[in-house]
């Protein structure tokens, strides 16, 4: 499946909180952790607010690089919240709308004060499977 991503590119901000994530998880690749916040992100009810994030740091990867061997199904997961949040699934509206995710994403897992190993990634990954 063609995504309407080419290349991902990450904020100054998310990069800073992506090296914190790095730091207490341990989990070396952006890919991975950019995974788990675009679907902590997914699994919030709201939409995330339109706010203007530069792709000011050295941070960017491919979409493949960020999906691998799940990237279709992210695509579909952020086509199905697209179209459940009522806007539009063309390319244009994808691509603003992933970045949006990724990044609110990035936000409240560097925010989260009970994030401190990658064991408390699982647990909260459990606890949005229980709830949803």
């Amino acid at each position: 499946m063609e995504s309407p991503i080419e290349r991902i590119y990450i904020s100054q901000t998310a990069r800073e909180q992506l090296i914190k994530l790095k730091r207490y998880t341990k989990i070396d690749n952006w890919n991975i952790l950019c995974r788990w916040a675009f679907c902590r992100s997914l699994a919030e009810p709201s939409i995330p607010s339109p706010v203007p994030l530069p792709p000011n740091s050295n941070i960017e990867m491919s979409w493949q690089v960020f999906g691998g061997e799940i990237a279709d199904m992210l695509l579909i997961a952020l086509k199905q919240r697209c179209y459940n949040d009522g806007l539009g699934t063309d390319q244009e509206t994808l691509a603003h709308q992933f970045r949006l995710h990724l990044h609110r994403g990035i936000g409240y897992l560097a925010g989260d004060i009970n994030l401190k190993k990658i064991e408390h990634l699982i647990i909260k990954g459990v606890e949005g499977i229980d709830q949803g």
